[in-house]
């Protein structure tokens, strides 16, 4: 069992989903009363799919349709890393963002970083419940994630419900294609930068190839797509496979080139590899573990 095992009480996870050819996945980047949603991983507001291949930067999404982003902001509402809402109570992210409860906020429903006029959620972390993998490695970026319970629960809307989590054994096939969402609602350096959340479409890179570039820092805990490295500020955001009408969490952006080296791909913690076989319920965690 992983030291840090994913699947919070009240989370949600599916049976052993196995990935199909043409089966999608995405890298994506509210007032508190009860709304209408669909469960976990099938929007409300269902997103519109591009699969033009010139669109390299990203495109629009629409308003609401991926209602688990996460913004993670500062005192200052300074957007400097993304996440994913897993359940009511608990948000997921890459561990290097350094998230510390008290200075730091998670932002819900947030779509236009222009508009002040958003129906979002802003909720504390819990000062005893923000969880770094007790093996996280700074220098091989290895077992990149960290676990942040709210202070408060969040509060469903049409606009903001949780993903799923994957299965222990999730396949993810040759062919698959990934969206990846630009959490900062960045381009890079040069390009017109729009206000609204981005999604771009991504292909999954074989662990070979991925270690053609990257070397034996690609291990059996990550997944590579795409061909760019993450813009700043969109660490934590993440990349999402849909399987018939449902989406499910199988990465979060965790590194890749800062040079736009359009060859190398971004690489992405892979979510499966931390998850219990036995898919039981969090209750805590002691010494730094996630006891399950």
């Amino acid at each position: 069992m992983s030291p840090l095992d994913l699947d919070p009480s009240g989370g949600h996870s599916l049976g052993a989903p196995r990935r199909r050819r043409g089966e999608v996945c995405w890298d994506v980047g509210g007032r508190s009363s009860p709304a209408q949603w669909s469960g976990c991983s099938v929007p409300a507001i269902r997103p519109v799919l591009s699969f033009s291949q010139r669109i390299v930067n990203g495109e629009n999404a629409v308003l609401g349709s991926w209602p688990w982003q996460v913004s993670l902001q500062d005192s200052n509402g300074f957007h400097f890393c993304g996440g994913s809402l897993i359940s009511q109570s608990w948000v997921v992210t890459a561990a290097h963002c350094n998230v510390v409860p008290g200075c730091h906020f998670v932002i819900l429903g947030k779509y236009d970083l222009s508009s002040s006029t958003e129906p979002l959620q802003v909720l504390s972390i819990s000062r005893v419940s923000a969880i770094t993998h007790p093996f996280w490695n700074p220098t091989t970026m290895n077992n990149d994630l960290m676990l942040l319970k709210l202070a408060s629960p969040a509060q469903y809307t049409t606009r903001i419900s949780p993903v799923c989590l994957p299965s222990s054994n999730e396949v993810l096939l040759d062919g698959l294609t990934l969206i990846w969402d630009l959490t900062t609602h960045s381009r890079p350096t040069g390009s017109v930068t729009p206000a609204s959340l981005q999604q771009v479409v991504l292909p999954l890179v074989t662990v070979s190839r991925c270690q053609q570039y990257w070397g034996s820092r690609v291990t059996n805990s990550m997944i590579c797509a795409g061909a760019s490295g993450p813009p700043r500020g969109d660490s934590g955001g993440p990349l999402v496979c849909q399987k018939g009408d449902t989406w499910v969490l199988t990465g979060i952006v965790s590194w890749g080139t800062n040079d736009c080296n359009v060859r190398a791909p971004a690489t992405y913690t892979r979510v499966s590899k931390f998850r219990a076989p036995s898919r039981q319920r969090f209750s805590g965690a002691q010494n730094g573990r996630v006891m399950l």
